[in-house]
């Protein structure tokens, strides 16, 4: 592994422990500032909006001006934003906080850039399994200290050390190193965008929102529905989440030694056992174990990403990741209301409404996807020889 690729993952470690403290507890803090389950989808929909319109800028201007400065800047922002939660007395402050959070998720399209120019003779699909496995090794102690922290001292202070924990990680990826910005490949087309719009690439990222739209609808809201529904406390919502982060780890770390498209096809199935376990199950251990087939989301869209890069040249990867992060990201911005809508109808009918949609998603998945299991080995045999050419 490089030695910008250390940095990047020492980062994420770092950063994976301080989101943790708070990420997955949002929602409940929305309802300690006296938020309704309408409310808190409709501002988790908003905050999943800012980010779904900063991918697509992002992804152009990391073409055009490099990604170092893109990444450095999500990474200062997002500390910001953390500062302004952390310090915020009341619901509407709260929400800016969260939401200028949520517009540096930009970060994921010149991150994913980065490190796939970076990788080596590593495969995509690998890389990024790979580097989102370290932000959740982070993941794994952040919850667990957050769950503690939330249930001695409240959930505020939970943002608090956030901050501090994020300053250092920002100290860190200051010193990845730049690289060169590759001129966009657009044989005739009057723009990079234009190049990578062709019918393949569309239908593609169509499939995915309906694929993603599927597996998320459930999570928004199954913090609230365990603690208001099954008598989850806060202690075992942080082991909970740090469960979940366990299995992004494992998932990403088996499901990314596989071809892209067959480890894609088991993390929608993976998905599909946790909404059966969150909503069949009756105990504990149930929902510990559905929080690490919940690592399943994270790991089915790193590999929707690795899939992805066998329809795009290298030099239009950050329009491409960027347009496919955009088209992912809808799920998040429409799934929140409608989970709120469900849980105000009838709590279970969450994970009703995720199983029908995943089932959907694995039959689209299977039958529509333009990139077939040989379309990702060739590539990535194509990406090897010419690295060992180099």
């Amino acid at each position: 592994m490089s030695r910008d690729l250390i940095l990047v993952a020492v980062s994420l470690i770092a950063w994976g422990v301080g989101e943790g403290m708070f990420f997955f507890f949002q929602s409940l803090y929305l309802q300690e500032l006296g938020a309704d389950p309408l409310k808190i989808g409709g501002i988790l929909g908003g905050v999943g909006l800012a980010m779904t319109i900063s991918y697509l800028p992002a992804g152009l201007l990391s073409d055009r001006i490099g990604r170092r400065p893109l990444i450095h800047s999500a990474w200062i922002v997002a500390t910001c934003a953390t500062a302004l939660m952390a310090f915020a007395k009341t619901l509407p402050i709260f929400t800016a906080g969260m939401i200028l959070y949520g517009l540096t998720g930009f970060v994921t399209v010149p991150l994913n850039s980065y490190i796939t120019a970076a990788r080596g003779k590593l495969s995509v699909g690998r890389t990024l399994t790979l580097i989102s496995a370290s932000f959740n090794l982070g993941s794994i102690l952040g919850p667990l200290l957050g769950g503690w922290v939330a249930s001695q001292a409240g959930l505020q202070t939970n943002f608090r050390l956030a901050m501090v924990i994020f300053v250092l990680s920002t100290g860190i990826i200051l010193f990845i190193r730049p690289q060169p910005v590759e001129a966009p490949t657009t044989n005739g087309a009057r723009s990079s965008l234009g190049f990578i719009l062709n019918r393949r690439y569309l239908r593609y990222t169509v499939l995915m929102f309906v694929v993603m739209f599927g597996l998320y609808i459930s999570q928004p809201l199954t913090t609230n529905f365990l603690q208001n529904e099954r008598g989850v406390n806060l202690l075992q919502m942080g082991q909970l989440i740090s469960a979940r982060s366990v299995g992004i780890v494992l998932l990403s770390l088996t499901l990314g030694q596989m071809n892209a498209r067959v480890g894609f096809l088991a993390a929608q199935a993976g998905m599909a056992l946790f909404n059966l376990l969150i909503w069949l199950g009756t105990g504990f251990p149930f929902y510990l174990a559905g929080y690490m087939l919940m690592g399943s989301y994270i790991t089915a869209r790193s590999l929707a990403i690795a899939q992805s890069r066998a329809l795009v040249q290298s030099g239009n990867m950050g329009v491409a990741y960027g347009f496919l992060e955009t088209t992912m990201s809808l799920a998040i911005v429409l799934g929140p209301p409608l989970a709120g809508y469900l849980y105000e109808l009838q709590a279970e009918w969450m994970y009703i409404v995720g199983l029908a949609l995943i089932f959907i998603g694995v039959c689209a998945s299977l039958m529509f996807s333009p990139v077939r299991r040989a379309d990702v080995q060739a590539f990535e045999e194509k990406e090897r020889a010419e690295w060992m050419q180099s």
